[in-house]
């Protein structure tokens, strides 16, 4: 039987998980936006209102890939995202396995030294990176809270930055959603050269582990295991309530219907992450001074 987890460090785990996959789903998005916003100067507009970042007074490509792929001083950029996941993980090393405390330490200070590749080679470096963080995490952890509340984190922002894709790429290119997504020959292995799955795919694949359906299911697995709910009638855990609730919406919405609904889906889906987070944050971290995610 375990220890009963303190909430600072459930609150650095969950906090570890959302940082490593921003940074992941922000290189992604990235490296798919680099050739648009040379060839659509709108994109760089479009980008910076996804991402949640203030307008600046003059937006270029070099301009936009600078500050969201390397500034320390934007709090959302990709290497903040990542200093902030290290600097996190020092603080509850007891707690990771040392393959994962390694793995964010040595991303962190090989990060530093990229600058000079071109922007693909350095967020290749990221999508890695984070892979291999993930990857340990699993392979090295007990499935315990600590486990659960890395993978809650990892599965809300995940949902999180893949509706802020979508809502990019939208009325683009769909096999860029793939490729961003990662999820290119596996759609290809499951429909084909059909392009017209795409959204179905990426909305509603209970089997691809970076679909939002899977993504949901997996933190409302996570929410279950981390506080059982014992209510005969109803769902007492408002966090589990707001995930369930758009999940349910998700995968029983009309397909005839999906293109037409979806910006209504996209925004009803991130105002459910939100509410979650907020719900997380009340029922798991008592604390005096909540913390809050810098690229809110």
């Amino acid at each position: 039987m375990t220890r009963p987890l303190l909430s600072r460090i459930a609150e650095t785990l969950y906090w570890i998980g959302r940082y490593v996959e921003r940074a992941d789903d922000t290189a992604r998005l990235l490296d798919v936006s680099v050739h648009r916003m040379l060839d659509e100067p709108d994109t760089c507009s479009s980008l910076h209102a996804v991402l949640g970042l203030s307008s600046a007074a003059t937006v270029s490509a070099p301009a936009v890939i600078r500050r969201v792929a390397y500034d320390l001083n934007e709090p959302a950029s990709i290497a903040s995202s990542v200093r902030l996941a290290r600097d996190s993980a020092r603080g509850v090393r007891e707690v990771l396995s040392s393959e994962v405390w390694e793995c964010l330490n040595v991303t962190w200070h090989h990060l530093s030294g990229l600058e000079s590749l071109t922007p693909h080679g350095y967020l290749a470096f990221v999508r890695e990176r984070a892979a291999l963080f993930f990857g340990l995490v699993d392979a090295t952890m007990s499935r315990d809270d600590c486990w659960r509340f890395i993978v809650l984190g990892r599965s809300l922002e995940r949902v999180d930055m893949t509706t802020r894709l979508m809502a990019v790429h939208l009325a683009g290119d769909r096999r860029l959603l793939l490729q961003a997504s990662g999820a290119d020959e596996s759609f290809t292995r499951t429909h084909g050269a059909r392009d017209g799955e795409v959204l179905e795919f990426l909305l509603l694949d209970r089997l691809f582990p970076r679909s939002i359906v899977y993504s949901l299911l997996t933190a409302e697995k996570c929410l279950r295991a981390l506080a059982p709910d014992t209510a005969r009638v109803g769902v007492a855990d408002s966090a589990q309530a707001a995930i369930g609730r758009v999940r349910t919406g998700l995968e029983y919405t009309d397909l005839n219907e999906l293109n037409d609904r979806l910006p209504e889906l996209l925004g009803t889906l991130q105002e459910a992450c939100a509410a979650a987070g907020e719900a997380i944050a009340q029922r798991f971290f008592q604390r005096r001074e909540a913390m809050a995610w810098v690229g809110a």
